[in-house]
């Protein structure tokens, strides 16, 4: 059972790779990523992580997904993260991630409509009209009309597409979006418009959202409480007053 008021509970987390030098055949080094982690984010909640690049921010992410082994514990809403795709399992949908370049995940091949629906299609949720109506419902939230649906990736704008990807990672309905670098690909105006939506989908659904960055300006506008990394170690926990 959840802790009350706890969305992702992190508790003394730690991840290491294993390097050699010269060769498969070298000697055998275990370095450390991440040492010792520890933070909560409550429900609904906008909390940040910030620190510069190599410090260990998305190693992290890949382990609240269950992406990548790690010692210690994560829960989501008091469940272990699990990347297994068996429909009984009802954590493959309590956090869902956004990566920092929209256009790289997205097949350029298919149209909009199909890529957000496709979640659902593996999932085996909704009948087609169904799906269909969740994907217009979804556009919608992400400030896009139903007529995107036909239009292709080349067609749309960095924004635009990152807005896709937000609809395709909410698609499932997680209570945790994990937005790593959301922003850094672009520009200013499209940038400011993103945090907005993040912030809009927060209030509207009680979304929590961890925001990933390195850009501070951004995540001081957007989170109240922010974690600052350094070295695979929190160094300190911010509360932001100024949110």
């Amino acid at each position: 059972m959840a802790e009350s008021g706890v969305l992702l509970s992190i508790h003394d987390v730690s991840n290491f790779y294993i390097s050699r030098s010269l060769g498969f055949f070298g000697k055998k080094e275990v370095k450390p990523v991440l040492k010792k982690i520890n933070m909560e984010i409550q429900t609904g909640e906008i909390f940040g992580l910030t620190g510069k690049s190599g410090c260990g921010k998305t190693t992290l992410a890949r382990c609240i997904l269950g992406l990548i082994d790690y010692e210690g514990e994560i829960l989501i809403n008091g469940e272990k993260p699990t990347v297994s795709y068996k429909l009984s399992d009802s954590t493959k949908t309590q956090a869902q991630m956004v990566f920092q370049e929209p256009g790289a995940s997205l097949n350029p091949r298919k149209k909009i409509g199909w890529l957000i629906e496709e979640p659902l299609v593996i999932h085996k949720i909704g009948s087609p009209e169904e799906r269909s109506r969740k994907v217009d419902k979804m556009l919608l939230r992400v400030g896009l009309d139903a007529s995107y649906k036909t239009r292709r990736v080349n067609e749309l704008s960095g924004g635009q597409k990152q807005r896709v990807c937000i609809a395709r990672a909410l698609i499932l309905e997680p209570r945790l979006l994990i937005a790593d670098e959301a922003i850094s690909s672009l520009d200013v105006s499209a940038g400011v418009q993103i945090l907005n939506l993040f912030r809009r989908l927060n209030k509207s659904t009680g979304l929590g959202i961890l925001f990933i960055s390195h850009n501070k300006d951004a995540v001081e506008y957007l989170c109240g409480r922010i974690a600052v990394m350094k070295d695979g170690v929190i160094t300190e926990i911010i509360s932001n007053e100024g949110y």
